[in-house]
């Protein structure tokens, strides 16, 4: 009994494997890409995803986000992705690669 709570609190036992989910289509704004990467937090969606931009040189410049917002459907959080990432490019822009996180 102890071993099944114990394996429960930890994360064992009968855990699903994680599934890959497949990339979402980027969303162009700006010379930027914004795909939309929903985490699946209980039953609701965390907003987070990439911003990427392309540069010269054939590379891409990408910062990871991920905020609080969480929603309770996928397509609800998809759209709060792409708003949320768009407000970001529109106040800090190119310098988002220049943090450092």
């Amino acid at each position: 009994m102890l071993k099944k709570l114990f394996s429960g609190l930890l994360g064992g036992g009968n855990a699903k494997p994680a599934t890959p989910t497949k990339e979402r289509e980027p969303v162009e704004y700006k010379g930027f890409l914004i795909v939309p990467d929903p985490q699946d937090v209980g039953g609701q969606h965390r907003v987070s995803g990439w911003i990427r931009k392309p540069v010269e040189g054939g590379e891409t410049l990408e910062r990871r986000f991920e905020r609080s917002d969480v929603v309770p459907g996928e397509d609800a959080c998809v759209e709060l992705t792409i708003t949320k990432s768009q407000r970001y490019i529109d106040d800090i822009g190119d310098e988002m690669f220049e943090q450092q996180h």
